[in-house]
Formats: C-alpha cells, structure tokens, sequence
C-alpha cells in the first residue's frame, strides 16, 4: 500500500446529530478535513459528486480551497459524472485548479451512478446523440474532455484577431494533468475499456455485477483483467488504482455507539434499479486490531496502490479527524503504509 486518503461524499441535513446541517457547513468541514488529513500524513482528500442530493455537487470550488490551504496532499474526485458536464469548461476549471494546487489534483470520472433525477443530464441539457446511450455520451464527454487538457486544438482561430488560421487549444494548460485522470469501473468490462484509454482505475465499494465470489475477489479478478489489458496496450507508464473501504477501528465508547452494529459486517448483494444485481462491500468495523488483520487480507487491497477510506462527513471534523488519526496509529501501519509528514 502505497497511498491512503479519504473520501468523503459531502452530506448535510439539518436532522438530530447532524454536524453538517447546511451546505456551506458541509463545504467549508470538507476544508478542514483536508487540512486535518495533512496533518496526519494522509497522502489524500477526496469529494464524491452527486447531482439532484444533498451531497456535495460542483467539485472544483470545494477542491481550489482545499488546494489554497494544504500544501501536500493530494486532491481528487470519485467521482465526476460526466453525462452532466461540459468537456471544454471543465478543462478550464480543472488546469487552473491543479495549476493553484502546483499539481495535487486527481480527478476521478466515470459514467454516474443511480440518481434521485429521471432525466438529469437532459436538464443540464446534455441529450446523447441519435443511436448513442448516456453511458455512450459520458465517454464522449471525456475524451473531448482529456483531449483538452492535452492541449489538443479545440476552436478554430479568427484570423483577424490572430493573424493565421490554427486551431487554439483551452487555456491555461496545467502540465502532468492528462496522467491523472481516473476511470471510474463497477465493472470488469468498464475496468478493461479504462485500460485502453490509458486512465488510471478507481473501483469502489460497490460492483454492478455479481458473481457470486466474495466482493474483494471480484475487485481483485478487475484489478487483474485492468492491468493486463493495460500491458497489452502498451502503455509506458505504471497506471494508479485505488480501492475504496468503509473502515471504522472502535477504540473508544463513542465509538462503539456508532459504529459498534456494524462489526462482523458482510457483502451485500442488491439492486440499484438497473439490470442484473450489485455487491456491495462490507463495513469494516471492531477492534483495530482485528480491522487492521482483516483489511490485509482483503484481495483488492493488496492489488490497489491507493486505498480511500470513506469517512461519515455528517459527524464534524473533530469526529472524523479521531477517526482518521485511529487509522493512521492502528491500522495503516498493518498494510506497510506510514503517515508522510
């Protein structure tokens, strides 16, 4: 294990025992949260997107001030829906983020998940094209998208403004960036078309398909295919691939409160509203000894040079900031990682 960070999906809801009632409370934590994951030597800070929920939605706001308050650690998305985005304004929001950043952004992006919205990209207004499916327009989305970031022409010039005819590239440019984008996979097949576009492969706690094996061996039989495909492309570089787990060491009574039903969690298998079944990963809950034992045992974890721990935002940053400091003591060490300082 080479890198460890958290992930957070940016809750808020003005219910009982919500630290994070409003939005802005919900952004400004997420802040200090990175700032606090720094601290401690976490190697990165990572937001879910969602559209149409009370969940953190538009990254690169959140992502700049995280970039201005922290000086180390990396700053990502898992991830970014791009049936709703705009390839070319999101290649300028994206460079001048990672430029005031000096190079920490990892974007994560991917085709979307199940939504609260029937038809939100269309009311975006994005709409795929004749004969193509949302999915089909997400990867359009992003290869206009890394094209850009790429430097790639974009718009032809005026020639009257500009003295010739050439086809003008999105400004600024943010070197380094095109290598650091992430594919987001719930499938093998996904994880083996991510490979061929030469992304890096950001799997999750959840798999849209179900095979009947254990989650972490399913995600590991797609770290495999991911990486084979990826050498038979021939890529020079060595790809990055993170997992994610929902880990919680219980080391104190407030602990135990609220996370104490979740010890010996297991898969879940279920539907998304989507063809087929998905397998949900299980929660790992308990001693941190027992935690650390079973999380280097998992499959996928071994396979993964980067593991986000999903942190429940909703409890405050000195809550999340215990959690984090109990995984950087008790656990992290068990998989050979240590905190950068």
């Amino acid at each position: 294990m080479k890198r460890i960070g958290f992930l957070s999906f940016g809750h808020y809801q003005p219910v009982p025992g919500s630290a994070a009632r409003t939005a802005r409370e919900a952004l400004v934590q997420t802040v200090e949260l990175a700032v606090a994951a720094e601290e401690l030597g976490f190697d990165g800070a990572y937001v879910r997107v969602h559209h149409f929920a009370r969940q953190q939605a538009a990254p690169f706001p959140v992502l700049a001030a995280m970039a201005a308050r922290t000086r180390r650690i990396e700053l990502g998305t898992g991830v970014i829906d791009m049936r709703y985005e705009n390839p070319l304004y999101m290649a300028e929001e994206a460079a001048q983020t990672d430029l005031i950043s000096d190079g920490r952004l990892q974007l994560g992006v991917s085709r979307g998940s199940p939504e609260p919205a029937l038809h939100g990209p269309a009311t975006f207004g994005y709409v795929p094209a004749e004969g193509e499916t949302e999915a089909d327009m997400a990867r359009r989305h992003t290869a206009v998208f890394r094209r850009a970031i790429a430097g790639a022409g974009v718009a032809e010039s005026n020639p009257r403004m500009t003295g010739r005819s050439v086809q003008l590239p999105v400004l600024p440019q943010s070197p380094g960036l095109a290598d650091r984008i992430w594919w987001g996979s719930g499938t093998r097949a996904t994880a083996r078309w991510a490979a061929e576009q030469g992304m890096n492969l950001m799997s999750s706690t959840l798999l849209t398909e179900d095979t009947g094996v254990p989650f972490d061996e399913l995600q590991a039989e797609q770290i495999a295919l991911y990486r084979q495909v990826w050498r038979d492309s021939g890529w020079e570089r060595e790809p990055r691939i993170s997992v994610s787990r929902s880990v919680m060491p219980i080391v104190n009574d407030l602990d135990e409160a609220y996370f104490g039903r979740d010890r010996g969690s297991v898969d879940q298998v279920g539907s998304l509203g989507e063809p087929g079944l998905a397998r949900f990963g299980k929660t790992y809950a308990g001693d941190p000894d027992q935690v650390a034992e079973d999380l280097a045992k998992d499959a996928a974890v071994r396979e993964a040079d980067t593991l986000l721990m999903t942190i429940p935002n909703a409890l405050g940053v000195d809550y999340n900031t215990h959690l984090m400091r109990s995984i950087v003591e008790h656990v992290a060490p068990a998989l050979g990682w240590q905190p950068t300082r």
